[in-house]
């Protein structure tokens, strides 16, 4: 079989609109997470509120989603109503995380700090909840929409691609909140910036749940809690078993440990160092000067944000054309090039200079989010061959999971690392040359490492076209027929 293929049946299209629609989601789920962590700055420039308790409540939340995530997961894939697996929660979970998170903002006035700090400690971690419930299963809708090997990566290049609009729109929030022509002060624009959100959120996050059908029944049905129907003869031992070996027959599949090393390798090499090309180009670029550095840094920025809309639409028709694996190895390779061009580009003599790698990076975390999600999907199907159960939302919950507890290690590990370079604030623009050195080494060279490991990570990646071609032909033949368009 060649790398394109034949061309896509008819009714394994999701058709345009469709995929817009899913995409939608991709959108909310960005804006939510972009503005629980964004906003939180309020809780600092607005009510005072000290910095390290500050930080304490952007993650201390998010300790809860090591089990909300695949417990979520779980219980989405073992749902039975007449709704299906997905879109009931999808449906609930938008309407309440938009209303938890305007319920979040509206602050009591005058009180303490402590009490500031419980209200959001109790209020995030119910947000989350209300988030996990919507997410995981949008995210699963997505793995089942088509069982085709190319659709796969034309959709999950639509809703990449409009997701990333959350990321255009969410550096305005401070200037919002702070808009002093509207309001009072931050807390007040906070607020109602949290009702703009929450609306927005549940008006598009209810969508796809209108809009989309599921397309897979599975093909065994474990007995679990579902929304409708209990098995009053199961316990709580039982269903609690039932998930534990369902998390560890998802943890072995070979293929997406594969997808997560890869994944964790390229999006966390990219987060440790995020902050170094800012500290790079204001100390070593721009001498020290805080307001020069920080255009040259906007640029640098605005020109990535561009190019990864460019990506996405690049790397999915070369994933159609060369086929997944490849594809992940060209954007990788580029996104490589572009940061080992930092060591060139970066020149204090021609800071221009430094805008060129940042087209080139974009193809990093573009073709990662691109890909990953298709070749995910390829990997459900190969597993309900082999287990005869479909975890979407197993495989989704764990993959995200992944993503999230990488993200807080690389932060953490990030301030270590910058602290390892002799990094001194107080010398402002008087770094030594030492610190200099290895803030530039760094820079450019730790996510050069990390991503050429996620190429041999993802080097013996089995699922090809040909293979999932099998795997779909031998599971339909199980099934009794295809199923019919969503």
């Amino acid at each position: 079989m060649s790398d394109t293929g034949p061309s896509t049946r008819p009714e394994d299209r999701v058709g345009f609109p469709r995929m817009l629609i899913y995409g939608v989601g991709a959108f909310v789920n960005n804006t939510l997470a972009a503005a629980i962590g964004g906003m939180l700055i309020v809780l600092n420039l607005g009510l005072g509120m000290n910095p390290a308790l500050v930080g304490l409540l952007g993650a201390l939340p998010r300790l809860t989603d090591a089990l909300t995530d695949p417990l979520m997961g779980y219980i989405s894939d073992n749902t039975r109503s007449r709704w299906g697996r997905r879109r009931p929660y999808i449906f609930g979970g938008a309407i309440a995380a938009g209303l938890i998170y305007i319920a979040l903002w509206a602050l009591p006035t005058g009180q303490s700090e402590t009490f500031y700090f419980w209200w959001f400690v109790v209020g995030s971690i119910l947000f989350y909840l209300a988030y996990t419930v919507f997410a995981t299963p949008w995210v699963a809708l997505g793995y089942e929409l088509t069982p085709d090997f190319h659709e796969r990566t034309r959709l999950m290049g639509v809703q990449n691609f409009i997701g990333q609009l959350a990321y255009v729109v969410s550096p305005w929030f401070l200037w919002f909140m702070s808009n002093t022509a509207w309001f009072d002060d931050q807390v007040e624009g906070a607020f109602w910036l949290a009702v703009v959100v929450g609306v927005t959120v549940i008006a598009l996050g209810v969508l796809p749940a209108i809009f989309l059908r599921e397309r897979f029944t599975p093909p065994e049905s474990p007995v679990a809690p579902t929304l409708e129907d209990t098995a009053p003869d199961r316990s709580l031992g039982d269903t609690l078993r039932d998930f534990g070996q369902g998390l560890k027959i998802t943890l072995s599949s070979k293929p997406f440990l594969k997808l997560g090393a890869a994944t964790f390798l390229v999006f966390n090499g990219f987060i440790l160092i995020s902050s170094f090309q800012y500290y790079v180009i204001i100390y070593y670029v721009c001498g020290g000067d805080q307001a020069l550095g920080a255009e040259w840094a906007g640029y640098s920025g605005t020109i990535g944000a561009v190019s990864t809309f460019l990506v996405i639409a690049l790397v999915t028709w070369m994933a159609t054309r060369i086929g997944k694996r490849k594809a992940f190895f060209v954007a990788i390779g580029v996104s490589m090039v572009g940061y080992g061009l930092k060591w060139l580009c970066y020149d204090p003599e021609v800071p221009w200079l430094l805008l060129l790698p940042a087209p080139l990076m974009a193809f990093g975390l573009g073709g990662l989010f691109t890909l990953m999600g298709s070749m995910i999907a390829d990997v459900v199907d190969v597993d309900e061959l082999e287990t005869h159960q479909r975890r979407e939302g197993m495989f989704g919950s764990i993959f995200w999971w992944v993503v999230k507890l990488g993200m807080a290690a690389a932060l953490a590990g990030g301030g270590l690392l910058l602290e390892a370079t002799g990094f001194d604030v107080e010398l402002e623009g008087a770094q030594t040359a030492s610190t200099i050195l290895w803030m530039r080494i760094c820079d450019a060279f730790v996510p050069v490492a990390t991503s050429a490991l996620a190429i041999w990570a993802v080097w013996s990646y089995p699922i090809t076209e040909e293979t999932a071609a099998e795997t779909r032909a031998e599971l339909e033949r199980r099934r009794g027929s295809a199923p019919g368009p969503g």
